[in-house]
């Protein structure tokens, strides 16, 4: 009998980025990102279509470059870090160019499916193994309880409740 081994992919934090979109004021799109992050892939197929997929955010290192914001974004408002430090993701299958998974942020579970553009693997200068994905795809805040919500005195609405992902995940061969 034949026995097929995983191989273990861990992300590289230094090329790679977890990245979000949001409406504000319906008028214009804040853009931010997550400075610490973990995310492995196990795998046995060369083209990663039984791929594994772990990740874990550190909610608390979201930034949109305006410490106020930031501050707010921790706060009980939306991820409500001190609380909930990590929001997580881990696949349930992978087929094609979607990614489906269970995206947990303040104890509340959703399945999400995510596209997914794989883009190839490279040996680096150091001869390291590395393989590099996009990966895109919406949430709706309200479902995972970020609700804070306001009106302008205009009636637009301050925060958009759709948050679009977009993730740059290079990943290096372990082993």
């Amino acid at each position: 009998m034949e026995t097929v081994t995983k191989t273990i992919w861990a992300i590289d934090p230094t090329h790679s980025e977890v990245g979000f979109k949001v409406r504000h004021m319906m008028i214009s799109t804040v853009k931010g990102h997550f400075d610490s992050f973990e995310a492995t892939v196990e795998s046995e197929k060369e083209d990663f279509s039984d791929a594994e997929v772990h990740v874990a955010i550190d909610t608390a290192s979201v930034n949109t470059k305006n410490s106020d914001r930031d501050g707010h974004l921790q706060s009980d408002d939306f991820f409500y870090s001190a609380q909930y430090p990590k929001m997580t993701f881990k696949s349930t299958k992978f087929e094609g160019d979607k990614l489906h998974g269970e995206l947990s942020i303040r104890d509340i579970t959703k399945e999400v499916v995510l596209d997914v553009e794989y883009n190839g693997k490279a040996v680096d200068p150091y001869g390291q193994t590395k393989a590099g994905f996009e990966i895109f795809g919406e949430i709706d805040r309200k479902e995972f309880g970020l609700q804070w919500s306001a009106v302008t005195e205009a009636g637009n609405i301050v925060v958009s409740d759709k948050v679009k992902l977009h993730i740059d995940a290079q990943f290096v061969k372990q082993g």
